[in-house]
């Protein structure tokens, strides 16, 4: 049996490689398990932070990254006691060998699995700013939290990339990369400019906050509800129920009106009477209709009634008035009700909205 384990296959004894078989198949099993307890054991260091999130969020959260970083931790201690076999240390691409290219593969792993959890840290992070930003009314604070996330998940991936680079190219390339980038940054400026310009507009938008998520805002010719405030642009749901995405820099630079911040809605209307009316009649539809605004308790004292305007067929009078009703549905009902009010006011004091009748004459006849 010694001499079975103390074979040698491909410069290392067969002992080696079933202890490397065993301790992995061993690990496999116990991953699951050990995984549960560090993310337990991390769960109960941070719990009091937020009482609101459950031990069962933060395990599913890093129990898989933890799982793969176990395995591969074990994998790289078990086999660093091997020997590369000779036969098998080729050389693959310029100077590198086999060896070199499965070394580069493990670091590269190793990498990723060191991201992947930072990821998920700051997803655990984040639900549990989220957990007591829903205990506010203010809904920014959510969506603020969602942009840091998105910002420093940007910032991790960049960092995993030049740790990529430099496990692929060596330090060198990164040293020569950084003074490229001293060199050539103002063409990357230049070509960035755009991106550059909406990310400070986020930033703009978040901390001067002239909107919020969840505000109805009216830029350019769209009008609609705010969604959400991402690093290069601003979601809205129009009135027609269609996604614009507008680049912050727009949203910060364009006039902007945000209809969710206004205190009052104002009312204009034009009402055309016939010519034929009789001053009087006027006089008293207009008495009639300044009553009626003042008797309506939604609508606020200083409103203008007057005899705007006239022609050779119509008088034209101007009705404005303000309420402090901002609902949509509730402001409606009140101009239906004004108006169908206005109607029943010229009826009842028999006076008529202009019509419109054409002449012709065929000879002597007119018809």
């Amino acid at each position: 049996m010694n001499d079975f384990l103390n074979q040698v296959f491909l410069d290392n004894p067969v002992r080696d490689y079933l202890i490397l078989i065993g301790v992995l198949l061993f690990v496999s099993f116990v991953k699951r398990y050990v995984s549960k307890g560090m993310a337990t054991i991390l769960f109960r260091l941070v719990r009091h932070w937020s009482p609101q999130i459950e031990e069962r969020d933060f395990i599913n959260l890093l129990l898989r990254p933890l799982e793969y970083f176990l395995l591969l931790v074990t994998f790289m201690l078990t086999i660093d006691r091997f020997t590369f076999p000779t036969v098998l240390n080729v050389h693959v691409y310029n100077k590198a060998t086999l060896k070199d290219i499965t070394d580069t593969l493990l670091s590269l792993a190793f990498s990723m699995s060191i991201i992947w959890i930072m990821l998920r840290l700051i997803d655990f992070i984040a639900l549990v700013l989220e957990k007591k930003a829903d205990l506010t009314e203010d809904k920014t604070d959510n969506q603020f939290i969602v942009f840091f996330r998105d910002f420093f998940k940007a910032i991790v991936f960049i960092m995993g990339a030049i740790a990529f680079i430099r496990i692929l190219f060596g330090p060198s390339l990164v040293e020569k990369i950084i003074a490229g980038l001293g060199i050539g940054a103002a063409a990357l400026a230049l070509a960035a400019k755009e991106s550059i310009e909406n990310l400070i507009g986020s930033f703009i938008i978040f901390f001067d906050k002239p909107f919020r998520v969840g505000d109805s805002v009216k830029v350019d010719s769209w009008q609609g509800t705010v969604e959400k405030i991402g690093l290069r642009s601003t979601r809205i749901r129009t009135l027609e129920k269609t996604f614009v995405t507008v680049p912050n820099k727009k949203m910060v630079d364009s006039i902007l009106d945000n209809l969710s911040l206004r205190t009052q809605q104002r009312v204009a209307m034009r009402i055309e009477i016939g010519s034929e009316t009789p001053a009087d009649k006027l006089l008293k539809v207009l008495d009639d209709i300044r009553n009626l605004l003042k008797s309506n308790s939604n609508i606020l004292p200083g409103f203008t009634v007057n005899l705007h305007d006239f022609t050779k067929d119509t008088y034209v009078v101007q009705v404005i008035f303000n309420t402090y009703i901002i609902d949509g549905t509730q402001y409606a009902s009140l101009r239906e009700n004004v108006n169908l009010a206005i109607i029943r006011l010229l009826a009842g004091n028999d006076v008529k909205l202009p019509t419109t009748s054409t002449n012709v004459t065929f000879g002597n006849l007119e018809i």
